[in-house]
């Protein structure tokens, strides 16, 4: 059966058409966002120059994209129809009329619906891998900075070690599919997903011990919340089957928040031991607050400019990463349409059919510009701060 195609211009309609939730969603919070401009802290400073309207932009239309990936795309990412194996971009299918946008890849799947759901995987696993290593690098460099002597001497060595071990020898080790049989990737997840429930648990604890009304309150939230995160994300034993993560995926997590959590605590403790000098510590040492309060209430909210511009530049490292993973066949399933696997698939025959890989190498880049761009604006108000 020979396959229709329509004009590349009508490709083009097409593809903006499929994003219509993103386009409105983008409306409504960048129009938001520059009303209220004024009010809305470090994030409405960002809309005082250029680059960080664009990282802003980007980065919201991939969130948006990940959110409404369903509703964009016109066919399922794993479904295969043998005639449109290799199709080039605008191919038409014959049963449902609906339009390979980007074309084909050679299993026969949708290149364009592959590319928006590949966007879940990404933002699902890059920012929450790097939540936790900022959790796990807070946590141990606010008193390996605060207190120094043996503390900062044992944990420094410790970060050292893993920081000169190669990066990506690392993550070989770390992401092969053997490791998944030992139970080394579930032991370094549940003793890497206590650090926030530690971290938010003394965080409550320094500020309302005089208030125990709203000190329970709290502290029973963060247990509660962090145990049935923890319960799913380790144990897989989500009663409500919300929190669930695939083992593939698991090792990755590991591996990310392994590796990223060295460089996140010498950060913390290079800012920590300057902090620490300043009058308003001393200011709270004086009072006769305890050192974890001044640590996480005096310290750390003063530290935040860098690290919120270190977290942005990881999480771009962490989506090169997973792409760079995904191209050598590692941690991820061989069927996920992340954008790292689609560019290995179509790498294969790249000298006949370029089309499969452009989409999922357009979004890897454009993503990773997007927070590039938004680290860039937040380290400019972070000086000016």
């Amino acid at each position: 059966m020979q396959l229709e195609y329509i004009g590349a211009f009508d490709v083009v309609l097409g593809v903006l058409a499929r994003f219509w939730p993103v386009w409105i969603a983008l409306v409504l919070v960048m129009g938001a966002s520059f009303a209220y401009k004024k009010r809305l802290g470090l994030y409405g400073q960002l809309f005082d120059s250029s680059v960080g309207i664009v990282g802003v932009g980007i980065c919201l239309f991939w969130l948006f994209t990940a959110i409404f990936a369903s509703t964009i795309s016109p066919f399922n990412p794993l479904v295969q129809i043998p005639i449109m194996k290799d199709a080039l971009p605008g191919a038409v299918e014959p049963q449902s009329g609906l339009v390979y946008l980007f074309g084909g890849d050679k299993l026969a799947r949708d290149v364009f619906s592959r590319m928006v759901y590949g966007s879940q995987i990404v933002l699902i696993i890059a920012p929450a891998a790097t939540g936790f290593a900022l959790m796990v690098g807070i946590t141990l460099g606010l008193p390996a900075g605060y207190y120094g002597g043996r503390i900062d001497t044992v944990l420094s060595f410790l970060a050292n070690l893993v920081l000169a071990f190669p990066v990506i020898l690392l993550f070989y080790l770390l992401v092969t599919p053997g490791i998944m049989e030992t139970p080394i990737p579930y032991a370094m997840a549940g003793l890497f997903f206590l650090f926030p429930i530690i971290f938010f648990s003394v965080l409550f604890w320094t500020r309302y011990k005089k208030r125990p009304d709203r000190l329970y309150i709290l502290l029973g939230l963060t247990l509660i919340i962090g145990g049935w995160v923890y319960a799913g994300l380790v144990f897989d034993a989500d009663p409500f089957r919300i929190i669930h993560i695939d083992p593939n995926q698991l090792n990755i997590f590991v591996a990310v928040v392994f590796a990223s959590s060295p460089g996140v605590f010498r950060i913390v403790r290079g800012l920590v031991m300057d902090i620490k000098t300043r009058d308003y510590v001393a200011a709270a040492q004086t009072r006769g607050e305890s050192p974890w309060y001044i640590m996480l209430w005096e310290i750390l909210p003063n530290a935040r400019g860098p690290l919120i511009v270190d977290a942005c530049l990881r999480i771009g490292y962490t989506t090169i990463l997973l792409g760079t993973l995904g191209y050598f066949g590692l941690g991820l399933a061989p069927e996920s349409p992340d954008w790292g696997t689609a560019i290995k698939d179509a790498s294969r025959l790249l000298r006949s059919f370029i089309h499969p890989a452009l989409p999922p190498t357009i979004a890897l880049m454009s993503f990773v510009l997007g927070l590039n761009l938004l680290a860039d604006s937040l380290r400019e108000q972070s000086m000016k701060d």
